[in-house]
């Protein structure tokens, strides 16, 4: 039977479920509070220049072709992408490592570091790709965070070790290198957690990136967003903008519909892809599931200071996507999760797409996206954002041996009060709940409220966790939990 249903947010998670919900054959309607879809995954277009103003790493393309074949479609019916080469560059206090696009050339960049590591390597990525398959093919599409006994199958249980040891012990096990230890280590920051606190299973990340790669959507992340929101009014889904949802309505503990700028809309089910946390507070407090103090307790993925720089030149010696960590990844660690303050040397991420995809600058300029991970919900002032874009300026100058300070035509910011402000982020965090062993699969906050029968939550806060290509998956994960409960 035909059901209305309506959904909070128009991000990844909720763009997917909102296609899948929509091919069953459901009226399925989207309210997102800002004046374009993508939630977090917007952009910014400024005298010529492009921005994504969120998401600009394009990794795990297998689960994006999954996502589009599922509706019998291909990602390049929507978007086109290249595979960059090199993946990215990381630029320490006295070395630079280059991230080629095969493992032939990232394992001669390690044996170049250290004798003996291209090996160790390529066996380390062979088990991270063990790790990747049984994570895609038989964990994420497959455990809605309902039961432990998801996890339960004879390829998890003869690597149980494996979510009770670290990432960093795992990597620290085969090298010594400070360097290569980093370079390995820093993907599991996608996931929102330490590398010291990330089960060592996760080292799937490692093969996500040395193994599928690092790739481009001409055009930016933002044409993902673009390629989604048209297949999903191909299916039949309404879209509306600007429409901020005021409230939940429950009756009798069953949904009825939503609130929405004053008017009420019925509704069979109601499935937020909003913020956790922002999307319980709808809800009158008999029918929340978790207390403040509950969320007050979990570890959230880091915040982050943003700079969108239009640059009056093409800049050298970088490329597109650029990591500098002439700095203490552990100390900027600390700084984040153990003494929450803003970072006495921090770590950056500096991004280039112009270098790759000149439709992103005019002619004969470039593109500058810096991020600097913080800890969430510290202070936000125009002072601190300026002072650290100064120290972020002359060590980009400094590494790049270029001078570009003169060059900046414009600057836009955004940080913790922007998260807090434009997405209702809980803490002004940037990635969503962090993936540690104890927030991971059914300890995670659930895809359906316990309390409240049609009522559903999906995205980055919930089952799988953080990141893009898990939102796309919580989204179909939630959508089938709907259609189970409708049939």
């Amino acid at each position: 039977m035909k059901k209305t249903i309506q959904i909070i947010g128009s991000g990844f998670s909720s763009l997917s479920a909102a296609c899948y919900l929509a091919q069953a054959g459901h009226k399925v309607s989207i309210y997102e509070k800002n004046s374009s879809v993508g939630g977090r995954a917007r952009q910014l277009k400024k005298e010529g220049f492009t921005f994504d103003i969120g998401p600009s790493w394009y990794w795990m393309p297998d689960v994006f072709d999954r996502f589009f074949s599922d509706f019998g479609k291909k990602t390049s019916d929507y978007y086109q992408i290249e595979k960059l080469d090199p993946a990215y560059k990381i630029f320490f206090e006295d070395e630079i490592i280059t991230i080629g696009d095969s493992m032939t050339k990232i394992c001669a960049e390690f044996e170049r570091i250290e004798k003996g590591s291209g090996i160790k390597l390529d066996k380390f990525i062979k088990k991270a790709q063990d790790n990747y398959g049984i994570a895609v093919n038989k964990i994420l599409y497959n455990a809605p965070g309902i039961s432990p006994l998801e996890l339960v199958s004879k390829d998890t249980v003869i690597r149980l070790d494996q979510f009770f040891k670290t990432i960093s012990h795992e990597v620290r096990k085969n090298f010594s290198n400070p360097k290569l230890i980093s370079t390995l280590e820093f993907p599991s920051l996608f996931l929102g957690a330490k590398p010291s606190k990330t089960p060592s299973f996760f080292s799937f990340m490692n093969f996500a990136d040395f193994g599928l790669g690092t790739w481009h959507p001409k055009g930016g992340m933002y044409e993902v967003i673009k390629g989604m929101e048209t297949l999903a009014i191909e299916l039949g889904v309404s879209i509306h903008t600007n429409q901020v949802v005021e409230k939940i309505v429950v009756k009798n503990n069953v949904v009825t519909g939503l609130v929405t700028n004053n008017v009420f809309k019925k509704s069979d089910i109601v499935l937020s892809g909003a913020d956790y946390h922002h999307s319980e507070t709808l809800l009158d407090i008999e029918y929340r599931q978790h207390s403040e103090a509950y969320w007050d307790k979990k570890v959230f993925a880091p915040s982050s200071l943003l700079f969108y720089i239009g640059i009056d030149k093409k800049l050298k010696n970088a490329e597109h996507h650029n990591l500098f960590f002439d700095a203490d990844f552990e100390k900027h660690a600390e700084e984040i999760y153990d003494e929450p303050k803003w970072p006495s040397h921090p770590l950056f991420y500096a991004n280039v797409p112009s270098k790759t995809d000149p439709s992103m600058a005019p002619k004969g300029c470039d593109a500058l996206f810096i991020l600097m991970p913080i800890a969430p919900n510290i202070e936000d002032t125009p002072e601190l954002r300026d002072h650290y874009l100064e120290k972020i300026i002359k060590r980009f100058e400094e590494k790049t041996k270029q001078s570009i300070q003169n060059n900046i035509i414009f600057k836009e910011s955004f940080c913790v009060n922007d998260f807090k402000s434009e997405y209702n982020s809980y803490k002004g965090n940037a990635y969503g709940m962090a993936m540690t062993l104890l927030q991971t699969a059914f300890l995670r906050p659930k895809l359906k409220s316990t309390k409240v029968d049609h009522l559903y939550f999906t995205g980055q806060l919930t089952v799988p966790g953080p990141g893009v290509p898990p939102s796309l998956i919580s989204g179909k994960l939630t959508s089938e939990l709907i259609m189970k409960r409708l049939k």
